[in-house]
């Protein structure tokens, strides 16, 4: 069953991926003389942005004690959506939900950050850091504090990649991680 959720995570970060890249093919075509973009405005004020994304993550006992067969069985996968708006090029707000298991709440978890971001120059890379809370509504109801980190990478003005984690801390003291890989829309 594992086994069959990885193999249906690889398959649909290959679609987004692919995707990603037939976007980044079309180049930068924009009909409006007032909207136009310098090599160096991939990543603008008053920016909103769409994340497809899938999650792994894992407890605290095997963050504590990890060893390759742990986090190989111990590893849970999942699929969610995020929302961000950057009020600055640098400071921006993000809400983000995903799903790990198909037999619960539809929504597992539900977060709201602030999130500092650096771009490089204009080598499209952009680290971030981000710090919020949220509510976890499967298996053990609780609110969470949580913080994490990352980068993404812009293909184009509007099309991404992104990495990150976050170590979540619900208010029974259980914490653990959630690392995350998706595909990033901006407008």
């Amino acid at each position: 069953m594992k086994k069959l959720m990885k193999n249906k995570m690889f398959i649909g970060g290959t679609i987004l991926l692919l995707a990603a890249k037939s976007a980044l093919g079309a180049g930068n075509v924009i009909n409006d003389p007032g909207l136009h973009y310098e090599s160096g405005d991939t990543y603008r004020s008053s920016e909103l942005s769409v994340d497809v994304f899938g999650t792994a993550s894992l407890g605290k006992y095997t963050l504590e004690h990890p060893s390759n067969a742990r986090v190989r069985h111990n590893t849970q996968l999942g699929a969610g959506l995020g929302l961000s708006y950057f009020i600055t090029r640098y400071l921006g707000i993000g809400a983000d939900v995903y799903s790990e298991n198909t037999t619960g709440a539809l929504v597992d978890s539900a977060s709201a950050n602030l999130i500092l971001r650096l771009p490089l120059g204009k080598s499209g890379f952009a680290p971030y850091v981000f710090g919020g809370g949220g509510r976890q509504f499967d298996m053990a109801q609780a609110w969470f504090g949580q913080v994490g980190g990352g980068m993404e990478y812009r293909f184009t003005p509007h099309v991404g990649a992104f990495v990150d984690v976050r170590g979540v801390l619900p208010d029974e003291k259980k914490y653990y991680g959630v690392g995350r890989l998706g595909v990033r829309f901006a407008f």
